[in-house]
């Protein structure tokens, strides 16, 4: 059994396995939680071989993915969820440019339609992808980043039911682990004008709390968007500290995810995580390993965060056609 039909088998036997309760007691203000919960287990099973790029494992992550999008109501951008890319490198280090595709992957693409047409809109990014199998062992990426698309899913559930003031794109991305392939086929073939992108809302391990600590990067580079966040921030159900856009290494956080894409075309953007942890990029990134009552409100918080940029995001488009254009 290969291609669709192995995935759908994978999606149908996680679907059955797939019944771990709630353990928290925490009941979250704008989605469900027990979806969350279960998608959050099913998309990091140990079928799904930690999600490789153009495996069955993959196939079967959009598969569930597209599911709950059309569960909810949420309608894909063209004529499918999949848009299919080929991508290579990030950079080749003697030109400084992208280099030739010679790979393929698929990235799933959804919107929710604004109360107010013909605005700006906001991209809220996660990539399904992870490591696969290496060395006869599993990478099942649950917190980098099956968290991450839960969040996304999370958001499009909240805004399935209170339509958002603004069009909302919700990208789940493919190749993050490769160079962040489908990020930027995303950004050179845009499925929509790129110049209407007020803001890049990028989820990318958000359920391993260890320290309590849930980052929000990047408003070095957008000073305007500090007062935003710190005034979710200030009601947030988790701690919500600005951070790791400064300094070296994996102590600046710019370009260490899809995000990077964004930030290189001067689109301003947030990248929502954690820390890294004992298990980031291990086989033990598994789902018993996130506490779900943190893991719920961290997504809760993103929720926030995602609202009140949708309010502001007029003004948030000015910002970055004025910085852009200095």
């Amino acid at each position: 059994m290969t291609g669709l039909k192995a995935a759908l088998s994978i999606v149908f036997a996680i679907g059955i396995a797939a019944c771990t309760t709630t353990t928290s007691g925490y009941q979250p203000q704008h989605y469900s939680p027990q979806p969350a919960i279960d998608m959050l287990e099913a998309l990091s099973a140990d079928a799904l071989q930690g999600r490789g790029v153009g495996t069955e494992g993959s196939a079967a992550a959009r598969v569930m993915i597209i599911d709950r999008l059309e569960a909810l109501g949420v309608s894909a951008v063209g004529e499918s969820y999949e848009h299919p890319f080929k991508y290579g490198p990030f950079r080749n280090p003697q030109t400084g440019e992208d280099a030739v595709p010679d790979k393929d992957g698929i990235n799933v693409i959804a919107m929710i339609p604004g109360m107010l047409t013909g605005g700006p809109s906001m991209v809220v990014t996660a990539h399904y992808d992870h490591l696969g199998v290496r060395e006869g062992e599993i990478y099942n990426g649950t917190d980098d980043n099956a968290s991450g698309v839960v969040g996304a899913l999370a958001l499009a559930e909240h805004f399935s039911n209170t339509p958002p003031q603004h069009d909302v794109y919700f990208v789940f991305f493919d190749a993050e682990e490769d160079g962040f392939g489908g990020a930027r086929d995303f950004i050179s073939n845009p499925p929509l004008p790129l110049e209407t992108v007020a803001l890049n809302l990028n989820f990318d391990m958000v359920s391993r709390g260890d320290n309590g600590i849930l980052w929000a990067s990047g408003t070095h580079h957008w000073p305007d968007m500090v007062a935003r966040v710190d005034a979710v921030a200030a009601t947030a159900p988790v701690s919500v500290e600005r951070g790791y856009d400064t300094g070296d290494g994996r102590d600046d956080w710019t370009m260490l995810s899809d995000h990077a894409v964004f930030f290189r075309a001067g689109i301003p953007h947030i990248y929502f995580g954690v820390e890294d942890h004992p298990d980031y990029h291990r086989p033990s990134d598994d789902f018993e390993n996130v506490d779900q009552e943190w893991f719920l409100k961290s997504v809760d918080t993103l929720a926030m965060m995602a609202e009140a940029m949708d309010a502001d995001l007029g003004e948030i488009l000015t910002m970055r056609r004025a910085a852009n254009a200095d």
